[in-house]
């Protein structure tokens, strides 16, 4: 099986969906002959030609408001938002034009795209180019979230996503696009070529929209995260030494609530990880489902880990930055409760 890097599994999603279905389109800001900043799309247009791979003007709002409008018509775009911090401008198509159309068309009409968006911090990129702006599309009805945590997720899920009926928000963290980062920012990072799940096969495959995957078991305490902060959460147990259960929730959007009650309730204790801001971050709908479902069986008080309530600050960043150190506290703080 080959070894990707998650910028290769998204590419070769793309690359497998187009030569399946001649409806797939890709296009965005730079993602035709220079192939993405991040080189997501790179051979594309050569192999596709120009009318299924091709670049837009720097208009986040024309790029969503034209996939929305090839979508009502019968193709599938899978369009690129630049930056995860760009997509604004979009915001109303997405949410009042994209997420809306099988509810006002009373299902005459679908929204099959997905709007790639490389998503969170990690890069030394500041305040624009470090966001975490996933709440903002969980609160909105009729959208489909994916946060990937690895490349053979991030193939999988792509897939499935540009086969989905409906619109599919896609933010890909870009500090996981070449390795599995686990917050220790003094260390090498180990490459996805010596990961067990940078293999991907090359082929067509799909991984179900709606999910989690648990990535490591545990009795002792559940720690519910998502992209970067599966690595985070993983690294940050080890070092801890405590015997913590490890949930990929890899959608958001629909969520696997099954596999978190699930989890809860064998440990009695939970933390969630982010890092989005912490005031109305995706973490507190985790935490509101988990006190819902599992209040009887909790042992301590839930618990998060998150961004600051400030812009992403570059001079502190691996400060803002939930690192293993802080999921660690966390975590020695429910088991003490």
């Amino acid at each position: 099986m080959a070894r990707m890097t998650m910028i290769e599994a998204v590419r070769s999603a793309m690359d497998v969906s187009m030569a399946r279905d001649d409806n797939v389109v890709v296009f965005g800001e730079d993602v035709g002959y220079f192939g993405g900043v991040f080189r997501s799309t790179q051979g594309l247009q050569a192999k596709y030609g120009r009318t299924r791979c091709f670049d837009t003007p720097i208009s986040e709002s024309g790029i969503v408001g034209t996939a929305i409008g090839m979508a009502a018509y019968g193709l599938k775009p899978c369009v690129e938002i630049q930056f995860a911090d760009y997509m604004y401008p979009a915001y109303d198509q997405l949410t009042q034009e994209a997420a809306r159309i099988r509810y006002r068309s009373n299902g005459d009409f679908t929204c099959p795209i997905v709007v790639r968006m490389p998503t969170g911090g990690g890069i030394f990129g500041g305040q624009t180019h470090s966001q975490s702006p996933e709440a903002l599309f969980t609160h909105v009805c009729g959208l489909k979230v994916i946060v990937p945590s690895n490349p053979y997720d991030a193939k999988g899920l792509l897939i499935a996503a540009i086969e989905d009926p409906d619109p599919v928000m896609f933010l890909e963290p870009k500090r996981l696009y070449n390795g599995p980062f686990d917050g220790h920012h003094e260390r090498p990072v180990t490459p996805w070529s010596k990961h067990d799940l940078g293999e991907v096969p090359d082929g067509h495959y799909t991984i179900p929209i709606g999910k989690a995957e648990v990535r490591r078991t545990g009795s002792a305490v559940t720690v519910v995260a998502y992209g970067t902060m599966v690595h985070v959460a993983l690294a940050a147990a080890e070092d801890a030494g405590i015997d913590a259960e490890v949930i990929d929730l890899r959608s958001l959007l629909p969520l696997d609530l099954d596999t978190i009650v699930k989890s809860v309730t064998k440990t009695g204790r939970c933390v969630v990880v982010h890092e989005a801001t912490l005031t109305s971050g995706f973490g507190a709908e985790v935490v509101s489902l988990v006190q819902e479902h599992c209040f009887y069986h909790l042992e301590a008080p839930v618990v998060r880990v998150a961004g600051w309530d400030t812009p992403y600050p570059h001079a502190q960043e691996w400060d803002y930055f939930p690192g293993p150190g802080r999921v660690g506290r966390a975590l020695a703080e429910v088991m003490e409760a």
